[in-house]
């Protein structure tokens, strides 16, 4: 933008990288600081900041008594001892807003289970190994398949066999999608963001793993779009790099389950005669009580796990 663009946009309090320019090599005009201002008048448009400060407010303002409850204690932490006040990252105030209104607003119940995916994963391992071999001249050179790919699969073949777990509500009704997106949550410096996989049933294990990557490498460097974390029909928390047993993921609206993974651990599994060694993967599926009843969830959980135990079963 020339000097005088900068003048005029500042005297409006317009931030310029946040408008679109439309002259020459996209420079910015005084028609589109103009047409911005007008959008964000309207409503039409937010700006970062006007995002930020309202994703906020719930946890500042009121601290409940929009719904009736108590206020929030407000508390001089500093009479107890040394403290240090640090604000909160914009990610984290702009998703705090979104699982408080989630978790809120959604009957939301949890099924835990567990998967045996001791086969399985001898089979990642292998594929590994054998891809390693070949070296540059393989098709997936420098790819590394993931469990979570699998996973992400396995996902797609219980929600073709469950299509509720792929629905939204719109009012009295269920919008059923026919494809297939899923999302899977990444801890980033900057806090959790959700890339998504698009249409996962039509791609394999391998470019899905490397999509994956590339996505999840994306969102530590800070560069992902909002188009490729928005569309989700399905998501996937994975803490399984990190430990943990179980927990209860919270539904990204207006999905109306989500899926949450754990470390897998070798554990005694009795097999009729004797107990046996098993890999077994934890398996957290919270799910929106309005669209889904109990006995949906369990059968989910369990056709899930079959697949996971003998992945042939996703070309029945």
């Amino acid at each position: 933008a020339s000097p005088s663009v900068r003048k005029f946009a500042r005297e409006l309090g317009v931030p310029l990288n946040e408008v679109k320019g439309s002259g020459l090599k996209g420079r910015i005009t005084d028609t589109d600081v103009e047409a911005f201002t007008r959008s964000v008048m309207s409503g039409a448009v937010q700006t970062l900041a006007i995002a930020a400060q309202q994703a906020a407010r719930p946890a500042a303002g009121g601290g409940g008594s929009e719904l009736g409850l108590i206020p929030w204690p407000k508390v001089d932490f500093a009479k107890f001892g040394p403290v240090e006040r640090k604000e909160m990252s914009r990610i984290k105030k702009i998703s705090g807003a979104n699982l408080l209104r989630n978790a809120i607003m959604i009957p939301a119940v949890t099924n835990h289970d567990d998967a045996d995916i001791t086969d399985l994963e001898a089979f990642r391992v292998a594929t590994n190994l054998e891809n390693e071999k070949t070296g540059k001249a393989g098709i997936h050179a420098g790819v590394k398949v993931t469990m979570l790919a699998f996973l992400i699969k396995a996902c797609v073949a219980a929600l073709k066999k469950y299509p509720e777990f792929n629905s939204s509500l719109d009012g009295d009704a269920l919008i059923y999608k026919q494809y297939y997106h899923i999302g899977f949550a990444a801890d980033t410096p900057n806090g959790l963001m959700v890339p998504v996989i698009k249409d996962a049933d039509k791609k394999g294990i391998f470019q899905i793993s490397q999509e994956m990557g590339e996505l999840a490498q994306k969102a530590r460097d800070g560069k992902l779009s909002p188009a490729e974390m928005s569309g989700a029909s399905f998501t996937i928390s994975s803490l399984g790099g990190i430990g943990g047993r179980y927990f209860t993921p919270i539904i990204n609206a207006p999905e109306v389950a989500i899926l949450g993974v754990c470390r897998s651990t070798i554990e005694p599994v009795w097999d009729g005669k004797a107990f046996q060694p098993r890999l077994m993967l934890p398996l957290s599926l919270t799910w929106d009580h309005r669209v889904i009843d109990g006995a949906a969830a369990a059968r989910f959980n369990v056709y899930l796990g079959q697949i996971l135990g003998d992945f042939r079963r996703v070309l029945l």
